[in-house]
């Protein structure tokens, strides 16, 4: 089957594009910020819900619905990637994204009961909404608009699926739910693949690397930010003691050292990464769009064990509460190793081996009261963060960033003499 690039159509001149090249400087506009509040409320809605029903089946309702809410964050951004959010039309097309993404937030607390068609109307509307527009922005055969009209056929068929199974009973509901967000994760996995059209190569998928990076750091400090109202409001509700004021200081620092293993070098190296890959938009898939996810899941637990932290400290917990004080942080330290894989290629087998670590402090949990298992977990952080920032290693990651910010560089000069 041809892929959509062999049909040779020719680049868009949309007027709701955003001009400028890859190596031009692009900044988050104050439209995107503003979006970012809803998801804000999102990210907290899903740790409430996950606190209220520690169980296994509340575990499986908060990942399937962080994963549409990470899905409709994740393409809103594809999309303002390409489109300029300072045009009018863009501007009300993202506004109305808000409100379908509001709609959603709201409905997330019973999405698996009385609510559950208002949150699946609205990721269902947000996203063959904002994919129909697209289509009709380019309004005739292009790459992009074809582009877009095979993403709207994935979300049609998806849609379909959600929408029948908020009307459906619960355990059907759950079936075919799960069906459709497999359809939704296999989209972008397949290239949009669809029967007598092909797929879409992920060289169309042009990104600008520094801008893209960086609306997905926005994301993870959302998240982080998230876990610091969190920490703050349950602290506020109650009689401060020593034990708690020392709580409120662990889960802190807890937040304060999953922000550092990220911004240090990390995203930095990660930008400069993308933007030196021959093929930007697959990597840009791959370790942001899926990669993300892992990130985003550890510090949403992290809150959760940061809120049983404050409330419960002397606590001796079992079962899911038990591994919500420790599970945050060491799937988030796997998100990092499996972003370094895809980015860099390499095994951080530190923090590989730092998230086995806080994994087997589960073990303690009978022995040790939450606060200790939270200390204990912020110790193993402090470890990676110590061997991380030593001297040496400092200045193997300034080489290395100043190696690659000269090759790309380079690249850029080369593009700007060609004829």
């Amino acid at each position: 089957m041809p892929r959509l690039a062999d049909r040779h159509l020719p680049p868009s001149t949309s007027p709701y594009l955003r001009t400028g090249g890859v190596d031009e400087e692009r900044e988050t506009t104050y439209l995107e910020l503003f979006m970012d509040l809803v998801f804000v409320f999102a990210v907290t809605q899903l740790s409430h819900l996950l606190l209220h029903d520690l169980s296994w089946r509340g575990v499986g309702k908060t990942a399937v619905l962080m994963l549409l809410v990470w899905w409709a964050w994740n393409y809103t951004t594809w999309v303002t990637n390409w489109f300029d959010p300072d045009n009018v039309s863009v501007r009300v097309v993202l506004i109305g994204c808000m409100l379908a993404s509001l709609l959603m937030a709201v409905g997330i607390p019973d999405a698996f009961g009385d609510r559950a068609l208002l949150f699946a109307g609205g990721y269902v509307v947000l996203q063959v909404g904002r994919s129909a527009w697209a289509v009709w922005a380019f309004r005739r055969r292009t790459e992009e608009g074809e582009n877009f009209l095979n993403i709207l056929s994935w979300f049609l068929l998806s849609g379909v699926l959600w929408i029948a199974g908020a009307l459906a009973d619960h355990d059907t509901r759950l079936v075919l739910w799960a069906i459709a967000l497999a359809i939704d994760f296999a989209a972008p996995a397949t290239f949009y693949w669809l029967p007598g059209r092909g797929s879409t190569p992920s060289g169309q998928w042009t990104i600008h690397p520094a801008y893209f990076a960086e609306r997905f750091q926005l994301f993870i400090l959302i998240a982080l930010g998230e876990s610091i109202v969190v920490t703050g409001a349950t602290a506020s509700e109650g009689h401060l003691q020593t034990v708690d004021i020392v709580a409120l200081g662990v889960a802190f620092l807890t937040t304060a050292a999953l922000w550092w293993m990220y911004f240090d070098f990390v995203a930095r190296i990660a930008v400069v990464r993308l933007a030196l890959d021959d093929d930007p938009g697959r990597m840009g898939r791959d370790a942001y769009t899926y990669l993300h996810i892992p990130l985003t899941a550890g510090i949403i637990v992290t809150a959760v064990g940061d809120e049983l932290l404050i409330a419960h400290p002397h606590a001796h917990l079992s079962g899911i509460a038990a591994a919500a004080a420790v599970a945050g942080p060491a799937i988030y330290l796997l998100g990092h190793v499996a972003f370094r894989l895809r980015i860099a290629g390499s095994l951080s087998t530190r923090r590989l081996g730092a998230a086995v670590v806080i994994a087997l402090l589960y073990l303690l949990h009978g022995a040790v009261s939450v606060l200790g298992l939270s200390v204990l977990t912020l110790l193993v952080l402090v470890v990676v963060l110590v061997l991380d920032n030593n001297p040496a290693a400092r200045a193997r990651g300034r080489r290395t960033l100043a190696a690659m910010e000269e090759q790309l560089a380079a690249r850029a000069a080369a593009r700007g003499s060609a004829p």
